[in-house]
């Protein structure tokens, strides 16, 4: 079993930053891919941005140039790195890991879930 804590949300301006981080404790064999997703109120969760084991990061258009997603291994640990925050960032951000189960197979788990508001 996986257990993701989430911290590093709150408020902050237009044009300022934030880093999200999201710590992976538990019993496990291994942790594959690991991500962020977000959901604005009355939208669906979107993919924000994953990394591999191997550190291949890939994000979605929106945030592109402005967020940088990274991992370490030792630690089992993901952040999200947000910087020139937009109004239309804020959503809850919620941390997504897949590792493999006793029966061969992979299974997603996911943090709590963090407030990341922006606004003046």
């Amino acid at each position: 079993q996986v257990q993701l804590v989430e911290s590093g949300g709150g408020l902050v301006q237009p044009g300022g930053s934030l880093r999200l981080s999201c710590a992976a404790a538990g019993t496990f064999f291994a942790i594959y891919g690991m991500a962020w997703y977000r959901q604005a109120p009355g939208k669906e969760r979107e993919l924000v941005a994953q990394v591999s084991s191997g550190g291949s990061a890939d994000y979605t258009d929106s945030v592109k140039g402005r967020f940088t997603i990274s991992r370490d291994n030792v630690m089992n640990t993901v952040y999200l790195q947000m910087d020139s925050l937009k109004p239309e960032d804020t959503a809850v951000y919620y941390c997504n890991a897949k590792a493999p189960t006793d029966y061969g197979t992979v299974r997603d788990y996911w943090g709590q879930g963090t407030q990341v508001t922006v606004s003046s």
